[in-house]
């Protein structure tokens, strides 16, 4: 199994990002599980605004991220929260995979059919429950299917305050939570590759 962890954090690498920090404990879960993971960092490439999987303009990144998510069985997308919401890379990525509300597979299954998602979030301030509650819901428009506790979250409670990645409050049921969801998302792809969707009724 294949699972790209799509971070969507305004940071450019190299600079540290938290949430992918806490994103690696989902990801060191499911290489337990034997799923090969790759990160994606959206802001390190140049994604277009649109909503089509084709290229957009000259040099748009997406249709590259766009081949993983097909080639993957399980999407993991990562945000921080600001000012109570997705990042605005979060809802780039989110607005380009609209796009794959109209593509179908070899049988006419939607091609987020049989797949599954979780989402990863991070911030100093409240509203995690909100962001996952936004790119969850996207998510299963979209056509994946979101498992019972396919999430995890950090943040030390309204207001601002101290970023993961400088603070060890929280951790332990942040880390808990992610193995959880981790091996939920695991579970349940495991059940539609061995029990796949059918094509919707005409």
């Amino acid at each position: 199994m294949k699972a790209p962890v799509v971070n969507c954090t305004l940071k450019r690498s190299p600079a540290p990002s938290n949430t992918e920090a806490l994103a690696e404990v989902v990801v060191g879960q499911l290489v337990k599980e034997g799923v090969a993971v790759e990160v994606v960092r959206a802001v390190d490439l140049d994604i277009l605004p649109g909503v089509t999987s084709e290229a957009a303009g000259e040099g748009d990144a997406w249709p590259g991220v766009h081949e993983k998510l097909l080639a993957a069985d399980i999407l993991v997308m990562a945000s921080p929260t600001w000012v109570g919401r997705p990042s605005s890379v979060a809802q780039r990525v989110l607005e380009r995979m609209d796009g794959m509300l109209s593509e179908t597979d070899d049988q006419g299954r939607p091609v987020a059919d049989n797949r599954v998602a979780g989402v990863v979030v991070t911030g100093n301030e409240d509203g995690a429950h909100h962001v996952i509650s936004e790119i969850s819901g996207a998510l299963a428009d979209i056509g994946y299917t979101i498992p019972g506790q396919a999430w995890t979250y950090w943040h030390l409670g309204p207001g601002p305050g101290p970023d993961y990645l400088d603070d060890e409050r929280g951790r332990e049921w942040s880390h808990r939570t992610g193995r959880a969801m981790a091996a939920n998302l695991y579970g349940v792809a495991r059940a539609l590759a061995e029990n796949p969707l059918a094509a919707p009724p005409q």
